[in-house]
């Protein structure tokens, strides 16, 4: 294999701008505007009709590893389906970021009205450190996790 590294996760939202906003409070900032349409070509590559899309990529700006989030608002076709109702379903359940200080993140999130799933829960695995960790939910409801170690 080649591969070398994670290019982005991509997270659909319902409401782009709404959304954008929410990302920027945790530190990313729009990189690339996605084009609203695209090619047959780059449709079919991901499994889609001819679609229209409201998007970016964005960054992560103090990361430490490079960190890119492909978030969009599929304008048609469209699903408001939400994202899922627990965590243990089949596939990617929740996206972890790295704090350097956890409480002072979820203070300055709570004061924008972000609630958490529950206080922090501090994790211990045989030969390494302890970290802590809190869960809280985007507008649409996709998990994220804070990580601090």
């Amino acid at each position: 294999m080649s591969i070398t590294g994670l290019v982005h996760v991509n997270v659909n939202c319902s409401d782009f701008d709404r959304s954008l906003k929410f990302y920027e409070l945790l530190g990313f900032v729009k990189a690339i505007d996605v084009p609203p349409k695209n090619t047959e070509e780059v449709a079919a590559a991901v499994g889609m009709p001819p679609y229209t899309v409201k998007g970016a990529l964005l960054i992560l700006r103090n990361a430490k590893v490079p960190m890119m989030l492909d978030l969009l608002e599929w304008q048609e076709p469209n699903d408001s389906d939400p994202p899922y109702s627990h965590l243990y379903h089949l596939g990617i359940a929740r996206i972890a970021l790295a704090s350097d200080d956890l409480d002072a993140d979820m203070t300055h999130l709570q004061a924008h009205g972000v609630e958490f799933l529950s206080p922090p829960a501090t994790v211990q695995m045989e030969g390494q450190p302890a970290s802590r960790f809190v869960c809280f939910k985007d507008p649409d409801g996709t998990v994220l996790e804070l990580v601090e170690q």
